[in-house]
């Protein structure tokens, strides 16, 4: 059913869209891989850099302004996540937030892991390799099938925790199942998830890539509720890149090992010994490494800001929704376009395979072909299909030069 509810206008003063350089001369759809750098998100960035200068960028009187950014930014991410502060650890990227710890995890030799048919492969094969040198079993847990869209939510919810207490075994230990899946866009009813967990004998850890949820969706309930939450900030939080955290949870911080160790890692970075056995920190720095880039943290808060100008967590997804509504909708009356969702997405990923019998292109070609005219989408490969993501910073014009670009793809 088409929507004809209005999509409410932004605040009176600039919009994001507006201060993002990127969106001046192109239609883009593309926030799930990464989203553009408003200008002052930038500025903000080009000034940490200037004032470590000024102070030095190794002397006495720059530490106070460091560990001011780094404390800012640690509880500004924890704020949004809904954890106290000693749970977030800032990290790279989605990445090095679920692996680090998931390497550190009391798993032993036997155990089993169960990992979705939707997990993104470089969380996968960090669990394979797990898998290999421990000598675990791992089983996929079958969630791709379930394609109800967003009026269908509950029974969505109902059929993941189905198939979850169905795969489960006496041996599982691992659950890793992301908040909102990167190739179909489903959400997971990752708290619930969560509860069911508590529940089994084993008590299982939950890893959750939430690549697609920070800044799209309120996270706050599956961040707290999750052992592992790891995020980024370059994509939907339009961010910069090499900047972002994971929530832990309390049963992490006391039963896992630090992995990869640096001089953050410990609680005195200025000495290791083999007198002190646990030299590590006791909360979540002990996955912290080494030096990072400190600019980068007043550029992710400065687009975290502009965000919350645009409304609360609620609001930027209500905005999505309608967005990506209309997408689904005019995407499914196109001919040869069929939407991976029954129904409308949770969020704003929109994914639609190609009838090869309306449009002979390969998905790569068709994203091609629309790069030519400025319009950017992805193409996936698993399962094979186009993406296409809206934002807060997405119109309606951006949907009608998507449709109508693709209705004339094979003429291109």
């Amino acid at each position: 059913m088409k929507s004809n509810r209005p999509i409410h206008a932004s605040p009176p003063d600039r919009m994001l869209r507006d201060l993002c350089p990127a969106l001046a001369n192109k239609t883009y759809f593309n926030f799930g891989g990464q989203g553009p750098l408003p200008d002052p998100s930038l500025d903000a960035i080009t000034s940490s850099w200037k004032r470590i200068q000024e102070l030095g960028p190794f002397t006495t009187d720059v530490w106070p302004y460091v560990s001011a950014e780094v404390n800012n930014t640690r509880a500004q991410l924890a704020r949004i996540c809904g954890v106290p502060p000693h749970r977030l650890a800032l990290s790279e990227n989605v990445t090095s937030g679920c692996v680090l710890p998931l390497w550190g995890l009391p798993i032993r030799e036997g155990d089993h892991l169960l990992i979705s048919d939707c997990e993104h492969p470089g969380v996968v094969a960090a669990c394979l390799e797990l898998a290999r040198r421990k000598q675990l079993s791992v089983t996929v847990l079958a969630v791709r099938e379930l394609r109800g869209g967003r009026n269908e939510q509950a029974e969505t919810d109902a059929a993941v925790l189905e198939a979850l207490e169905q795969m489960l075994t006496p041996r599982t230990r691992l659950v890793v199942l992301s908040h909102l899946l990167w190739n179909t866009g489903q959400r997971m009813p990752i708290a619930a998830v969560a509860a069911q967990l508590q529940q089994h004998p084993a008590e299982p850890f939950l890893l959750v890539d939430a690549a697609q949820s920070m800044g799209q969706i309120p996270v706050d309930e599956a961040a707290a509720a999750a052992d592992i939450y790891a995020f980024t900030g370059h994509k939907w939080a339009c961010g910069p890149e090499g900047l972002g955290g994971v929530a832990l949870s309390e049963r992490v911080l006391l039963e896992s090992n630090p992995t990869l160790i640096g001089w953050r890692s410990l609680r005195d970075e200025t000495r290791a010994s083999l007198d002190d056995p646990h030299p590590f920190h006791a909360d979540s720095r002990r996955f912290e490494v080494a030096t990072s880039c400190v600019p980068l943290m007043a550029g992710l808060r400065s687009s975290l800001n502009l965000l919350e100008q645009e409304g609360g967590p609620g609001q930027r997804l209500e905005r999505i929704r309608l967005l990506s509504e209309r997408l689904w909708q005019q995407l499914k009356d196109l001919p040869g376009v069929m939407p991976l969702l029954k129904g409308p997405p949770a969020a704003g990923l929109v994914s639609f395979e190609l009838d090869p019998n309306t449009i002979s292109l390969e998905p790569s070609e068709v994203v091609k072909r629309l790069g030519d005219q400025g319009i950017w989408i992805r193409d996936l490969a698993d399962p094979s299909c186009l993406r296409a993501c809206t934002h807060v910073c997405s119109s309606e014009e951006d949907l009608q030069a998507l449709i109508g670009a693709l209705c004339h793809v094979n003429a291109t």
